[in-house]
């Protein structure tokens, strides 16, 4: 009987230490802390890489209206086919995209596909962010999902007819997509091809500096050979051509400091190059920043020569009318020679900016003046101010063309035409 009642007693200790066990087994708070500071750790640094690559991808910048909350859509993107109105994509359940899972976001960013399978319009660069891996694509979502959700509808696109009708963006897709994560090129450094990586996809530098069809698309082959950008009336210049912002003679220091502060010994950023550096390029670090010049600084050259001169083609009324202007209102900064005083104030003379076939930037510059973007590098940037209340179309025209031709530059004359169709154009 004792034994029976000492093996039951054993019996029953053992199950305890059991349960003992069992309980702290679950609890495991010998490594609570350390287990559970790793996992959080873990998510944090998916996070803020996903924060990281979002602002390489500039999602801000068309995400966020201006004085909205961030990420909740509603801002309006005049196209030539009609406005476009960017969605939510902040995690609210209804409205944003707080449902979707990341194989679904995946598929939007490589198949330009929406979660429920609809063709997305290309305003959306996917044909740039099909190149973004999975795990960039997956980290980019984790930070999304981290963002405060915003309770905000959104509103259909208003574009004309046929334009409207989306199974028409089958032809367009077999025209200008290619679907592909980036493949680096193993002739390559890891830093030209890191690079690569960032300019051809989520930089997606292609849909600004090359021309665009009457469809909206642009061609691989003549990806970065410059075009106007539809609907803003500024011209991205070529990133090949010498005649315009060839950058083969351009140091990697000042290609990184153009991209990473806005301003470097060769020039300023404005107009929506501005934006860009602004929200995206100056939070890169200057690793990815440099990657981004390396890879740059490689593409093939077009091998066009600078203009020569064309100061014999102006009348002499205009050049002196220009030289005046010039002398009372820029001279002060830009030197009477235009070398300018970089980094603050740009060199005018031997300029390929100035240069250019297209001459919007430099009268939209005179019109509406502007200021590089303030940055982490340059905080304190200087402006130019705006001369459209002061000077008349043909006086425009005047100081520009003298700008464009004088000290040897090679740009051609500008008309009062010229000045005054673009007068009246939005700023943004």
């Amino acid at each position: 009987m004792k034994r029976g009642v000492g093996a039951l007693v054993a019996v029953v200790l053992l199950l305890a230490l059991l349960g003992v066990g069992w309980v702290l087994w679950q609890l495991k708070p010998w490594a609570s802390v350390s287990h559970g500071a790793a996992v959080k750790g873990a998510a944090n640094d998916v996070i803020s890489r996903g924060e990281y690559l979002a602002r390489a991808g500039d999602c801000v910048a068309c995400h966020t209206a201006p004085g909205s909350a961030i990420f909740a859509g509603g801002r309006p993107m005049p196209t030539p086919f009609g406005n476009m109105f960017v969605p939510n994509i902040t995690p609210d359940d209804e409205t944003g995209i707080g449902r979707w899972t990341p194989d679904e976001f995946y598929r939007m960013m490589h198949e330009g596909r929406s979660r429920d399978g609809t063709l997305l319009y290309p305003v959306m660069p996917f044909a740039n962010y099909t190149r973004v891996t999975r795990a960039d694509s997956d980290a980019i979502y984790a930070y999304l999902m981290s963002v405060p959700p915003v309770k905000q509808p959104n509103r259909p696109h208003e574009l004309r007819f046929p334009f409207n009708q989306r199974e028409l963006l089958l032809g367009w897709r077999t025209l200008y997509f290619k679907e592909g994560e980036y493949q680096p090129d193993p002739k390559q450094s890891k830093e030209w091809n890191r690079g690569a990586y960032l300019v051809q996809g989520l930089g997606h530098c292609s849909m600004c500096h090359t021309a665009v069809s009457a469809l909206g698309g642009s061609r691989e082959a003549e990806a970065f050979s410059g075009g106007m950008i539809p609907n803003q009336n500024w011209y991205a210049p070529s990133l090949t051509s010498n005649r315009e912002a060839g950058l083969g003679d351009w140091s990697l220091d000042e290609i990184s400091d153009l991209l990473q502060a806005g301003v470097s010994h060769r020039g300023a950023v404005y107009g929506p190059m501005a934006e860009v550096t602004y929200n995206s390029l100056q939070y890169l670090d200057d690793d990815d920043v440099r990657a981004m010049a390396v890879y740059l600084k490689s593409l093939p050259p077009k091998g066009e020569k600078r203009p020569e001169p064309q100061a014999q083609l102006v009348a002499p009324a205009t050049m002196e009318t220009g030289r005046r202007i010039y002398a009372a209102s820029c001279a002060m900064c830009h030197g009477d020679e235009g070398k300018g005083f970089p980094p603050g104030f740009p060199p005018l003379a031997n300029n390929p900016s100035i240069e250019m076939t297209s001459p919007v930037n430099p009268i939209r510059m005179v019109l509406n003046g502007g200021y590089a973007p303030a940055t982490r590098k340059n905080p304190r940037p200087y402006g130019m101010p705006p001369f459209a209340h002061l000077l008349n179309d043909e006086e425009v025209a005047a100081v520009v063309t003298y700008i464009r031709v004088a000290w040897g530059n090679g740009g051609t004359p500008v008309t009062a035409a010229q000045a005054n169709a673009l007068r009246s154009v939005p700023l943004e």
